[in-house]
């Protein structure tokens, strides 16, 4: 109980929200002409229409107006040169009702923040205040909740500085709090520091847990698939369409998904499996917010198999599956993982006679169910040499127990009965080690390699 109640403690309103009341958005792009700065993957209207999608994922959020205005160097402190800001200011100014500005951004200094908005006059966001508040309002059990609170933590400390500032220069008298020989930055550090720790602490505890779950997952030697993807790309559709699961409902929006969910499916041989559902990727994700979420993204670690899912209708699928290998490479994960990715082309029902270009990957409709038979004989094929699982037949006496443990221990395909001899021939799948454990039990019994 003092747990949940230093839980709910941590967990309580964050000082970042941007409040419940509606906003009017004017999203602004940044577009780069020329020089290091410019991406050859994408341009500054694919760019405005995932800021729009962000945005859209936000309940009471309408975009007001997008506005595109060339910059040479996105990172100076107004972003834009001289002549373009008074221009970006005069069409801010004339908007009916804006409440704020989404500057698609991947983040901008409390600084600037605080001068564009008293130039402007409205509430600031960059894409890491946008991303952090739709994971707020999709986290949904503690750990996620406690990852977005973590996220935090960096803008509140950015903020604290420059709200010291501030004091400094209206008062220009004593920094040091009364009798504490402290100074007001360094209680409120202090205070961050103690609540960073405890955040860190209460997510080490559900990681501890989680790994003993993972370990009893083990000893019944489910194989586990982790599915994976840039957001929106179908990865809860996909699973939904390999398990059956009819309690899965696939949302259409950016970040639908924020926490690692587990779903028991088929393959062709009847071998059961966990899929892993996992926080979608975006492009210039930041990465405080990468970091904050790596103890949920731990799990694909302990996967046998990655399944990438690309929405290949997407204009910007290259650079979208570059984002997401990106982030992989980033959370050291073992090579052979890497190297036995299995990569799906998603959506193909709104192509013609789409073909893949790269070399094994494998064209899909999860939503109508197209191509799901030979991506599942492919995750079949590539589990079996991941977790060393063999497919056997064995000769058995049906007076005997070797039938019921083989059930037990490992997956039985096919039962072929003798009944002039009270004998059969089993197909099964079993495990290295139960296989160990088999042979031991019943070392008369005569096994054939399929």
């Amino acid at each position: 109980e003092e747990d949940e109640e230093a839980l709910e403690e941590l967990l309580g309103p964050s000082p970042l929200a941007p409040g419940p009341g509606a906003q009017r958005v004017a999203i602004v792009q940044p577009a780069v002409k020329w020089g290091p700065q410019k991406s050859p993957h994408t341009t500054a209207e694919l760019q405005i229409a995932e800021a729009v999608a962000l945005v859209d994922t936000l309940q009471n959020w309408t975009v007001l107006d997008k506005i595109i205005i060339p910059t040479k160097n996105p990172s100076k402190k107004f972003v834009f040169g001289k002549g373009n800001f008074q221009v970006l200011t005069e069409k801010i100014k004339k908007l009916p009702h804006v409440t704020a500005v989404f500057l698609n951004v991947e983040r901008i200094s409390s600084l600037t923040k605080k001068e564009l908005e008293g130039a402007w006059g409205v509430q600031v966001f960059d894409r890491y205040t946008v991303v952090l508040h739709i994971f707020r309002c999709n986290a949904r059990t503690k750990e996620a909740k406690l990852q977005v609170a973590l996220a935090e933590i960096p803008l509140l400390r950015s903020n604290l500085k420059n709200e010291v500032s501030q004091r400094d220069q209206q008062r220009g008298g004593s920094r040091y709090i009364m009798g504490s020989g402290e100074t007001f930055l360094e209680t409120q550090n202090r205070v961050l520091k103690e609540k960073e720790l405890k955040i860190r602490n209460a997510l080490e505890k559900l990681r501890r847990k989680r790994a003993l779950l993972r370990t009893q997952r083990r000893k019944c030697e489910f194989p586990m698939v982790s599915v994976m993807g840039y957001t929106n790309c179908g990865k809860t559709t996909l699973i939904k369409a390999l398990t059956g699961e009819a309690g899965l409902q696939p949302r259409d929006q950016l970040f639908a998904t924020l926490d690692i969910t587990a779903h028991a499916g088929y393959l062709p041989s009847h071998m059961t499996v966990i899929y892993v559902d996992t926080i979608g990727f975006l492009t210039d994700l930041p990465h405080n917010l990468v970091e904050s979420f790596s103890a949920t993204l731990e799990e694909v670690a302990y996967s046998d198999l990655i399944v990438h899912v690309r929405d290949i209708t997407h204009p910007e699928t290259i650079l979208q599956k570059a984002t997401v290998l990106s982030v992989l490479r980033n959370l050291n994960l073992p090579s052979h993982l890497l190297d036995s990715m299995v990569e799906v082309h998603n959506k193909v029902d709104l192509i013609e006679r789409y073909k893949p270009t790269e070399e094994n990957a494998l064209a899909i409709s999860a939503l109508h169910g197209c191509g799901l038979e030979e991506l599942k004989q492919e995750i079949e094929k590539k589990i079996l040499t991941a977790t060393g699982k063999k497919i056997l037949t064995v000769h058995i006496n049906l007076e005997g127990p070797q039938l019921s443990w083989l059930y037990k221990e490992a997956t039985v395909q096919e039962v072929e009965v003798m009944p002039e001899d009270g004998t059969a021939r089993v197909k099964v799948i079993i495990g290295s080690s139960a296989f160990g454990r088999y042979k031991n039990l019943f070392p008369n019994s005569k096994i054939f390699t399929s």
